[in-house]
C-alpha cells in the first residue's frame, strides 16, 4: 500500500516546524461509512495550524438515513504526538483522535465526546439547536486497501502548470496530500445503545502551507472504493473567470494498478437537497472514459452566512454504482451560487 512518499510522511510531527518553516501546517481527515448504509462519517477531521500548536482545530460530522445528523466542530487541547514507544503516531484534538499502527497500512480513528443533535434540514434552514447535546463514542480499526492517491504540490511540479491550477494549488496546499481508501470495523455507541460495524471509505493526510480562502469559489469531490477492489475518485474545481483551467485531478483503481486523469463530469452543487441529488461523475484516463453513478445521502451541510468565504458546504455520502457493483463513499461540494 506504498506509494512514493517515505514512510515517516504517514506519521506526525512530533513539535512545531521552526522559522523559517512555521507556515506548514499537518492536518487528516476520514470519511467512513457503514457497508450497508446504517450510517456515514462524512468527515471527521483535525488540524495541526502553525499559529496554535498546543491546541487543534476538529471537526466531527454523523449522519443517518432518516436525516438526523450529529455534528460537533471548534477548538480542543493537543494530545502528544508520542506513544508509548517514543514515536510520533498520534494526532489529537479535543474527542477526536487518530492513531497510526502501521504507517499507509493501519490506523485507529475514535471519538468521545458530547455533539449536537439535529437533522439535516435544520442545517438548511438554518435552524439547528446548538444547546441540544448527545453523547456519542465510537472507535474503529481501518486498514488500508488501495495505495495512495498522491498530489504533490512540489515547486518543480507547481511552475510546470498552468496559472489556473497553480492558483487553486495554493488552496489545496502547497506541499503533499495523499487520499487512500479503505476498509475497517469497530463499534459505536448512540442513544445508550452500543454496535459493532463495518464500515469504508477514505483518509486523507496532508502536510502543506495552506491559504484556506484563496480563488475559493467552489468544488466537488470525491472518492469510492467498491467491493470487487476498485476504486475511483476524484477532486476539481470551476474554470477560473478569466477562462483559466482550474484544478481536476482524478484517479481509477482496477487490476492492482492505478490509473490517472481528470473528471469530464462533474456534479458541481447548485441545489441544497437533504437526499437524493444526482452526483454521478465520469473519469478520463488511460482505460478510456470510467462512469460512474451516484446518489446521494447521509448528507450534512453548512450553510454559509458569514462564515466560509462566502460558500455553501455539503459533506455527505452517496451510494456509487459502476458496472453494477453498489458501495457507499464520500463526496464534498462547495459553492458561492446557492450560499
Amino acid at each position: 500500500m506504498l506509494g512514493t512518499l517515505p514512510v515517516e510522511a504517514d506519521l506526525m510531527l512530533a513539535a512545531p516546524p521552526p522559522p523559517p518553516f512555521d507556515w506548514v501546517r499537518e492536518g487528516s481527515s476520514y470519511w467512513l461509512f457503514e457497508e450497508s448504509g446504517a450510517f456515514g462519517i462524512p468527515r471527521n477531521g483535525i488540524e495541526a495550524e502553525p499559529h496554535s500548536w498546543t491546541s487543534r482545530r476538529f471537526q466531527a460530522n454523523l449522519a443517518f438515513p432518516d436525516g438526523r445528523v450529529l455534528v460537533r466542530s471548534g477548538i480542543g487541547e493537543a494530545l502528544s504526538a508520542l506513544d508509548s514507544d517514543g514515536r510520533p503516531t498520534i494526532l489529537g484534538g479535543g474527542p477526536l483522535t487518530y492513531r497510526c499502527i502501521e504507517p499507509f497500512r493501519r490506523w485507529l480513528v475514535s471519538f468521545d465526546g458530547m455533539v449536537i443533535d439535529t437533522h439535516v434540514s435544520n442545517q438548511i434552514a438554518l435552524t439547528v439547536d446548538q444547546d441540544k447535546l448527545v453523547p456519542l463514542k465510537y472507535e474503529f480499526e481501518l486498514e488500508m486497501v488501495v495505495p495512495p492517491n498522491e498530489q504533490d504540490i512540489s515547486p518543480e511540479k507547481f511552475f510546470t502548470w498552468g496559472k489556473g491550477k497553480q492558483r487553486d494549488a495554493a488552496s489545496v496546499g502547497l506541499g503533499w496530500r495523499f487520499e487512500q481508501m479503505l476498509r475497517g470495523q469497530g463499534e459505536i455507541a448512540v442513544d445508550g445503545t452500543r454496535r459493532t460495524a463495518k464500515v469504508v471509505g477514505s483518509r486523507i493526510k496532508r502536510r502543506s502551507v495552506r491559504t484556506d480562502g484563496l480563488f475559493l469559489r467552489g468544488h466537488a469531490w470525491q472518492a469510492v472504493v467498491f467491493p470487487d477492489g476498485r476504486a475511483a475518485g476524484y477532486e476539481a474545481r470551476p474554470v477560473h473567470d478569466d477562462g483559466q483551467e482550474p484544478w481536476n485531478e482524478a484517479f481509477v483503481y482496477q487490476d492492482g494498478k492505478m490509473h490517472y486523469g481528470k473528471a469530464t463530469r462533474v456534479p458541481f452543487l447548485t441545489q441544497l437537497l437533504e437526499r437524493g441529488d444526482d452526483v454521478s461523475f465520469e473519469v478520463e484516463t488511460d482505460l478510456g472514459i470510467t462512469r460512474i453513478a451516484g446518489v446521494t445521502e447521509l448528507s450534512t451541510f453548512q450553510v454559509a452566512k458569514g462564515h466560509l468565504w462566502g460558500l455553501a458546504l455539503s459533506q455527505s455520502g452517496a451510494r456509487y454504482t459502476w458496472d453494477g457493483v453498489s458501495a457507499y463513499g464520500m463526496i464534498e461540494r462547495s459553492s458561492t451560487s446557492v450560499a
